[in-house]
């Protein structure tokens, strides 16, 4: 499948997802986040798992400014619930997404990323959230993904000074759950992607889906949801099957790695 400045190949059972305009160093026009937003909801049938990267230096600088035009609040609040509903298609949608990170991961770039469920970073990586520098405001869900990775401190530290985050800063404070040397993020993520492909399609599902609004809600409804959960997942063929394997010896058992 392949889109202006968007491609996607199957790799297994990996959908590998491309951002192709490395001469606008990848950044996001509308045409972009509607054809990612169309990309999720018709993935391959056959896709367990998805690995988003950026062609050349730079894995996305934000939104492509040169599109930026003015809008009255209508509008913009429009524009913005846009964003929304195409970075909730990666967040919330059938497959885990692990992003590969090199170059700018910048406003809209972070955005998006946040939207992944793991996301590997290499040396070049570096983060930023100009918008506060530039007289606008985050608007494709950074102001509620983004805290929860970092906290609200350092999420207001970005945007009213422009601090930016190497690579290494950004894994220590939580952009990043791996870093890798340079040119290597795209082989780790597909590396990961290959293994969580592997998983029982349920449990991948509950950990998408279920955990992120546990993880919300009080303690007493967070627990009870837990049980529904649990008791949903295991109850699935294929997790009897995988239990059955380990009593049996069959299954690997966790080693220290």
């Amino acid at each position: 499948m392949t889109q202006k400045h968007l491609q996607l190949e199957m790799r297994g059972d990996v959908a590998v997802i491309r951002l192709a305009r490395p001469a606008k160093r990848n950044a996001l026009g509308d045409a972009q986040v509607l054809a990612l937003r169309d990309m999720f909801e018709n993935l391959p049938s056959g896709a367990r798992a998805a690995v988003l990267h950026g062609e050349g230096d730079h894995f996305c600088a934000g939104l492509d400014l040169g599109e930026l035009q003015e809008r009255d609040a209508s509008q913009g609040l429009h524009h913005s619930r846009m964003w929304h509903a195409a970075l909730d298609r990666l967040q919330y949608g059938p497959v885990p997404v692990i992003a590969a990170l090199h170059g700018a991961v910048v406003g809209g770039g972070l955005e998006l990323a946040s939207a992944c469920h793991i996301r590997v970073a290499d040396d070049s990586t570096f983060y930023a959230l100009p918008e506060g520098s530039r007289g606008i405001f985050v608007g494709g869900g950074g102001a509620v993904r983004i805290p929860r990775l970092i906290g609200a401190a350092r999420m207001t530290d970005m945007m009213l000074t422009g601090r930016v985050y190497n690579a290494q800063d950004g894994e220590r404070i939580g952009l990043a759950q791996y870093l890798v040397p340079q040119g290597q993020a795209f082989d780790k993520a597909l590396e990961l992607a290959t293994r969580v492909a592997t998983n029982a399609p349920l449990t991948n599902y509950a950990l998408m889906h279920a955990l992120p609004r546990i993880a919300e809600q009080p303690a007493d409804q967070g627990f009870f949801t837990e049980a529904l959960m649990a008791a949903i997942a295991q109850s699935a063929p294929e997790a009897k099957g995988r239990v059955r394997d380990f009593l049996d010896g069959k299954a690997a058992k966790v080693q220290k790695s």
